[in-house]
C-alpha cells in the first residue's frame, strides 16, 4: 500500500509538471528577444521565469522526489516483510518453492 501511495503521489506531480510546462509555453510563446543587433533570436530561459512559476516547478520536483522515494522504500519494505513471512512459515528462505512430502509443489 505504501508503494502504491508513493506511485500515486509521483504520478500526480508528473501530471502537474506537464500542466505547468503547458502553462509556461502558453504564457511565453510570443516573448522573444535578440542579443545585440544581429544576434540570434533567443527564447525565455528558466532563470527568467516568474517567481510563482519557479515556485510551482520547485514544489513539483520536490513532490516527484518524495513520491518516488515513498514508492521505492514502500516496495522494499513490502519485499522485506514477505521474506520474513516466508522464513517464519517454512523456517528458511529458499530459492525454489517448498514441496510437500509427496513431491507436489505447494502454491505460495
Amino acid at each position: 500500500m505504501r508503494a502504491l501511495c508513493g506511485a500515486i503521489i509521483a504520478a500526480g506531480s508528473l501530471i502537474g509538471m506537464g500542466l505547468a510546462c503547458i502553462g509556461v509555453g502558453i504564457r511565453y510563446q510570443m516573448l522573444t528577444y535578440q542579443k545585440g543587433d544581429n544576434g540570434p533570436v533567443q527564447f525565455v530561459e528558466f532563470k527568467h521565469l516568474d517567481t510563482a512559476l519557479m515556485v510551482a516547478f520547485v514544489v513539483l520536483w520536490i513532490c516527484i522526489l518524495i513520491g518516488l522515494g515513498i514508492a521505492f522504500v514502500g516496495l522494499a519494505y513490502h519485499h522485506h516483510r514477505r521474506g520474513l513471512e516466508l522464513h517464519r512459515t517454512y523456517g528458511t528462505v529458499t530459492t525454489t518453492p517448498p514441496t510437500t512430502g509427496t513431491g507436489e509443489r505447494v502454491s505460495v
